[in-house]
């Protein structure tokens, strides 16, 4: 990985394929969940600096829900969807049936730590499939605070991290609403360069 430059077409063409198939295999699953159609796309992926992260959700003060979780097996670190409040309000209530508008309930913060759940264990399923390596998702976490805080929380569980994230936009399509959010990978410190080489994309 060529540190300061981001990552080739190539590499993000691969990811990207890789945050499609995983988002395919979770929009089919949320549906069965809501039982409602969810359709969910990727319009992007990108290397963003660890430092510029809070930046996607328009600063550390944002405030935001995270659903996280960690990563143990041949490759390891963890991630996060990470939603602004709004999105994420907006997501629950469409999510769960008869919900209304205004704070999250249980059932609905339940919603949103399973859609997060299954959004990132999609994603490494399919890379796993991809590299072969074996990717172990943890029971996902649930918080909501501002977008720095819950960051420093991650990185506090991280002994050593890249000094870059991996960030996959997605795009959640639910009832004709178009919600967005970012699913980012925080990896321990090589584990990016083993997930690039065994797509057979290293720099």
């Amino acid at each position: 990985m060529a540190e300061g430059r981001g990552l080739t077409p190539l590499q993000l063409d691969a990811l990207r394929e890789v945050g499609n198939i995983g988002s395919g295999n979770a929009a089919v699953a949320l549906s069965t969940m809501v039982d409602k159609k969810v359709l969910l796309s990727v319009p992007r992926a990108t290397l963003v600096p660890l430092v510029k992260v809070s930046d996607l959700v328009g600063g550390a003060e944002t405030p935001v829900v995270g659903i996280y979780l960690h990563i143990s097996g041949e490759a390891s670190g963890s991630m996060l969807l990470l939603l602004e409040e709004h999105s994420a309000n907006q997501l629950a209530h469409l999510m769960v049936s008869g919900s209304e508008q205004g704070e999250l309930s249980m059932v609905e913060q339940s919603a949103l730590q399973e859609t997060g759940s299954i959004l990132a264990g999609s994603y490494l399923n399919a890379l796993s499939q991809m590299t072969g390596l074996l990717l172990r998702p943890s029971v996902p976490g649930f918080a909501m605070d501002m977008a720095g805080a819950i960051i420093d929380f991650i990185l506090v569980e991280i002994s050593q991290s890249e000094d870059y994230v991996l960030v996959i936009e997605t795009e959640f399509d639910i009832l004709e609403h178009v919600i967005k959010g970012h699913l980012i990978l925080f990896p321990d410190l090589g584990s990016l360069d083993l997930i690039l080489g065994r797509l057979g994309v290293s720099g």
